[in-house]
């Protein structure tokens, strides 16, 4: 079928109203529930690395049942960090960075993480897409960050042509309207793990298939 030129606009309202049933990223769910500060969203981000959704969740909550504050964190034994986070990928790693990271926020900052990138960037840990994430749920900056959802879709439309994450980013901030920046991760994720998958998309029930380009689709549903 011939297609129509894609609209961002147009393709993110009928995502929005696509993905609706679906359970919402770890991060953006995180601050629905009231977990929003940068100090509690990076924690998250962190304990989100390399780590599914389904386990993201239960351990931040666990996480933030025993402790939320920098001031908090940072009275913690890192073998009782490491318990709560366990379940997650690295979690040895990740407890020793996010022990590190309240002691520097509560000693430097006062107990408030500022929602500056390079004061992010400067943590062992955390690398763009964390910290553009971070600030955009926490502070409402506008910041794309680029996952491997983000980046499969954004391709497979054809809206950007990028072979890495990194070159992705630059793609999408050059192309993207800044209106879009922080929501293109929010709706993307689910997006991509429901319906745009990595194999066999559902093509067939895409509420965008008029418009992509379908990049790299050798087979779909």
């Amino acid at each position: 079928m011939e297609k129509r030129p894609f609209d961002i606009g147009l393709a993110l309202e009928r995502i929005r109203e696509a993905v609706r049933p679906w359970p919402k990223a770890a991060l953006f769910q995180l601050a629905e529930e009231g977990y929003r500060s940068t100090f509690e969203q990076l924690l998250a981000c962190i304990i989100s690395i390399r780590t599914y959704d389904e386990v993201t969740l239960p351990v931040s909550r666990k996480l933030f049942e025993r402790a939320r504050t920098p001031e908090e964190v940072a009275r913690l034994k890192y073998e009782e960090v490491d318990a709560l986070i366990s379940p997650s990928t690295f979690h040895e790693r990740k407890a020793s960075q996010m022990l590190a990271i309240a002691q520097q926020v509560a000693e430097e900052f006062g107990g408030l993480l500022p929602g500056d990138r390079a004061v992010l960037l400067s943590f062992a840990g955390v690398g763009p897409k964390c910290a553009n994430l971070v600030l955009g749920i926490a502070c409402g900056t506008p910041f794309i960050s680029v996952d491997v959802h983000v980046h499969r879709v954004s391709a497979r439309w054809g809206y950007i042509s990028a072979a890495t994450p990194e070159k992705a980013l630059l793609a999408l901030e050059a192309t993207l309207p800044q209106q879009h920046w922080i929501e293109i991760n929010e709706l993307l994720v689910p997006f991509g793990k429901h319906v745009c998958t990595g194999k066999l998309p559902h093509c067939s029930t895409c509420p965008v298939h008029d418009m992509c380009q379908q990049v790299g689709v050798t087979a779909h549903r």
